[in-house]
């Protein structure tokens, strides 16, 4: 109940398209009423036993009054026109409320449609915006796969079991209550006898349903699974070629495809189950109801009429329609709370990393940074160990040793990509947790060892929404040894380089990644081993755009290969999440430790 208030609670914006949509619904329930009453005096006149109303009653807003003077105006047809004409102003009465009913029924769902796009968009960006804010730790645990199912598939079944279900939560009540009062006023011992048997028939249904909740958070896991797969293959798609390893891949998944039809399969025959069950049960009620009722007009024994008593089963027969839809609609909040469930596992997500109340701006970077006593762990081994490294302003710092030492893991932790487990980094003696995030990032500009690039064009990729005119975008561009391939290209800087910028060789990604670094002009420089991947023609042009863009500037470079940190103001060796060696190139060398070592079996003198 907690999780379908939470999900009612996001109509709330559209609470006037909702109250819009409450009242068609009210008034197409009055509209079909009212049609289904003219079934009486309908019979009446066929059958001839309809009595003559002499005198109208004064207008007021009662079911009596208003049959009272529908049956007077028909007594004078059939006295003035004759009974067929009467069977034609009621025929004409019927279609002219039905026209009106099924226009107020939609009018009342045009107002449901916002609503139910609305609220599928506004969760779905709730979920986006917290992906956003959530640490990078985070994805390092997360599928990507499971969370693309869950921004994707798991919003829609949201949007097609719940929010869909809230047309029949507002109608369907309506119409029962209004339908059940009127019931009521024409034979309440009838209508006692039906709220007996109702409540039976509910209890069964819900008792069918009760466990699909739990199946369907099984089948959205398998489904989440099922995508991470897929994007892995896509990924991955040329090692798998060159490995041969269809068959493997195609077995995993065949395997979790299998499970998640076995569970769609249960889903589908429960829900298959709840129309015809719901459906048999009202036949039953439906006939207990006619034998019962039947009994107590031949007995006489009620103060309905034969005719009134077809019209009481008549417009009985329409509150089964709303309680089947409600019976359906209970088994979709059922399949849908379970991918609620899914999406709030994320929603409800600690976000360790964000600004204290009392967050300091800042704007200039005026003095060092220094990491002191920094310990960092993800699970329970450390990967930090008592760091301690003052980088003064303007000074180039590299980081150097074998891979997974834990180079990069300090790194992020500066623009707080991470927080330490222990100990603090400072900027200009604050820690870098008093000042406000988005600000100490604008200091920072970070260029990986994997560029990183989006499906866009040049310009868009080097501005990163930023609102720079072009001359200031191509200054950053030729600096970065880029404005030669961009203009090759056939749209020159408009033009798209694909997803992940495939349509560019390695060299020429990282040298966008440096124009975008460029373009900031930040004071502060992460460099993540931005050559180690690139051809020995490629890596030379990168490095002389990194050259000129580390030029007074403050950089903390992660190095693989050792020539290009030689002059750098400070080499610190990182070994097992520790600083086991630390000064200049030449320095280092003398001391013939750890940082020799590598340099001999990278064969640089």
């Amino acid at each position: 109940m907690k999780q379908f208030l939470q999900i009612f609670a996001l109509v709330k914006p559209y609470w006037v398209r909702a109250m819009w949509n409450i009242i068609f619904n009210i008034l197409s329930a009055f509209a079909a009423l009212f049609s289904y009453t003219l079934v009486a005096p309908f019979l009446g006149i066929l059958f001839g036993t309809q009595p003559v109303v002499a005198e109208p009653v004064s207008f007021h807003l009662s079911a009596s009054a208003l049959i009272h003077n529908l049956n007077y105006y028909l007594s004078k047809v059939i006295l003035q026109q004759g009974k067929v004409e009467a069977l034609l102003v009621v025929a004409i009465l019927v279609v002219v409320m039905a026209f009106i009913k099924n226009s107020f029924i939609f009018l009342s769902n045009y107002y449901m449609a916002p609503i139910r796009a609305g609220v599928e968009k506004d969760l779905r960006g709730t979920l986006y915006r917290k992906l956003l804010r959530l640490p990078l730790s985070y994805y390092s645990e997360a599928r990507k796969g499971d969370v693309l199912s869950r921004i994707s598939a798991d919003v829609k079944e949201i949007e097609n079991s719940i929010v869909s279900s809230l047309d029949m939560i507002f109608r369907s009540p309506i119409t029962i209550i209004l339908y059940m009062t009127t019931l009521f006023v024409m034979s309440y011992k009838l209508t006692l006898f039906v709220l007996i048997l109702l409540p039976i028939s509910g209890w069964l249904i819900g008792k069918v349903a009760r466990n699909l909740r739990g199946i369907s958070m099984g089948g959205q896991r398998r489904l989440g699974s099922i995508v991470a797969i897929i994007e892995e293959t896509l990924s991955g798609f040329r090692i798998i070629k060159a490995f041969n390893a269809e068959e493997n891949f195609t077995e995993k998944f065949d395997q979790v495809n299998a499970s998640y039809y076995s569970s769609m399969k249960k889903i589908h025959r429960r829900r298959y189950l709840s129309s015809p069950l719901s459906e048999f049960l009202a036949t039953i009620v439906m006939m207990i109801l006619m034998y019962y009722g039947g009994r107590m007009v031949l007995n006489h024994s009620s103060s309905l009429s034969s005719q009134e008593f077809i019209a009481y089963i008549v417009i009985f027969s329409q509150v089964i329609p709303p309680a089947k839809s409600f019976s359906l609609a209970y088994f979709n909040i059922q399949k849908g709370l379970a991918s609620f469930d899914r999406i709030n596992t994320i929603l409800h997500e600690e976000e360790p990393i964000r600004d204290k109340p009392d967050a300091i701006p800042v704007s200039e970077f005026k003095d060092s940074i220094e990491y002191k006593g920094v310990y960092f762990r993800y699970d329970h081994d450390y990967v930090l160990r008592d760091i301690n490294l003052k980088i003064n302003k303007g000074s180039t710092v590299a980081l150097v040793g074998e891979s997974g030492g834990g180079k990069s893991t300090m790194a992020d932790l500066l623009p707080r990509f991470i927080e330490p487990t222990k100990g603090k980094i400072l900027l200009d003696g604050y820690s870098v947790q008093d000042y406000k995030i988005k600000d100490l990032r604008n200091l920072m500009g970070i260029v990986n060892q994997q560029p990183i690039l989006f499906n866009d064009t040049f310009y868009n990729n080097i501005t990163m929404g930023l609102d720079v005119p072009m001359e200031k975008v191509v200054i950053a561009a030729k600096i970065a040894n880029a404005h030669e391939f961009i203009m090759a290209s056939p749209e020159g800087y408009n033009t798209s380089i694909g997803e992940a910028g495939n349509k560019l060789s390695g060299g020429q990604k990282q040298r966008i990644s440096i124009a975008r670094a460029l373009l900031k002009n930040p004071p502060i420089l992460i460099l993540d081993e931005a050559t180690s991947s690139l051809d020995t023609e490629s890596e030379k042009l990168v490095q002389d755009a990194i050259i000129r863009l580390m030029k007074n500037r403050t950089s903390l470079v992660i190095a693989h290969r050792l020539s290009t940190i030689k002059n750098a103001d400070e080499i610190c060796v990182i070994h097992q999440g520790e600083v086991v060696e630390r000064g200049t190139h030449a320095q280092l060398m003398k001391k013939r430790g750890y940082y020799h070592k590598l340099q001999q079996l990278q064969s640089v003198e």
